[in-house]
């Protein structure tokens, strides 16, 4: 664990904030500190990123490690949400490189998500297994409270941003074919990605307050007037754009404390299925995060 000199008064609420692409660092923290943790469930993407930032104290992860190496399938999606809860998390922003499925949403606008379609194939997206069954709800995805927030400070910063959308994430790492990019036009997905949805199913699981933020980078390859989605167009945007980012995340730092109630954080009071004498005791080490609260040992 390395940390820097500073110090101050422990803050209440511990905000978690998930960088995507081109987000790998947070500017303005003070109390700094990385913190590397070993999971019952693997290795999280990177360490951990702790600091103060206006007040609040935040929990900091790049999904895909610093340098971005860790491809979408391969991210640990069930470490990284686990670690946030263990360092105390209790809500979480997610940002994302997205690209648009809309003629109105254009390259450098962000949209606050509110529904997901699943298109992957190859991902653990649950805690529960292996002897234990539990069944969360998960018809609203994202925390109404906290996608309360990600609108409010974008729009506190004038940023261009979109209420609302539903966020189509496919497996990746390729980019779609030009069918599968006119299909799901046709099922009136918003925005395409390939990293959100198993981070919102989990942290529904862990009983985190979730919400994402998507920026669009690019028309994927749906659009005649535009070209086809590459990486170097994606970077470009990016680049111009992780200001706003960044700018947004400190925009919602002293908002998340304030954040409105939800249910979140009582998702697993009825869903777990499972009879408590049936939980063994190496289910119960590595759930014990998440279900003693129910279950006491």
């Amino acid at each position: 664990m390395a940390e820097n000199e500073q110090s101050g008064p422990t803050p209440e609420l511990t905000l978690g904030v998930i960088g995507g692409s081109g987000l790998y660092e947070i500017d303005g923290l003070r109390d700094v500190r990385e913190v590397e943790l070993a999971t019952p469930f693997g290795a999280p993407s990177d360490a951990y990123v702790t600091g103060v930032l206006d007040g609040v104290r935040m929990v900091f992860l790049p999904r895909h490690g610093r340098g971005h190496r860790i491809n979408p399938s391969e991210i640990n999606f069930r470490a990284n949400i686990w670690g946030l809860k263990k360092l105390g998390v209790t809500r979480v922003l997610s940002l994302s490189a997205v690209g648009s499925m809309r003629e109105d949403v254009h390259p450098g606008d962000f949209v606050v998500i509110d529904q997901f379609i699943d298109r992957t194939r190859h991902r653990h997206d649950t805690f529960f297994e292996d002897g234990v069954v539990a069944h969360v709800m998960f018809a609203d995805p994202v925390c109404p409270a906290m996608r309360a927030v990600a609108l409010d400070s974008a729009r506190s910063l004038g940023l261009k941003v979109h209420d609302g959308g539903t966020y189509l994430n496919m497996e990746g790492p390729q980019f779609s074919t030009r069918a599968e990019s006119k299909l799901y036009r046709t099922w009136g997905v918003d925005v395409i990605g390939m990293t959100n949805l198993q981070e919102a199913k989990l942290a529904r699981e862990a009983e985190l307050c979730y919400a994402t933020v998507a920026m669009a980078t690019d028309y994927d390859c749906w659009h005649e007037g535009h070209d086809d989605v590459t990486v170097e167009a994606i970077v470009a945007v990016i680049q111009a754009n992780v200001g706003n980012a960044r700018k947004l995340v400190a925009a919602a730092a002293p908002r998340a404390r304030a954040a409105g109630a939800c249910g979140c954080g009582a998702a697993l009071r009825f869903a777990i299925m499972t009879a408590p004498e049936k939980i063994g005791a190496a289910a119960r080490d590595r759930l014990g995060l998440l279900i003693d609260k129910y279950l006491p040992r």
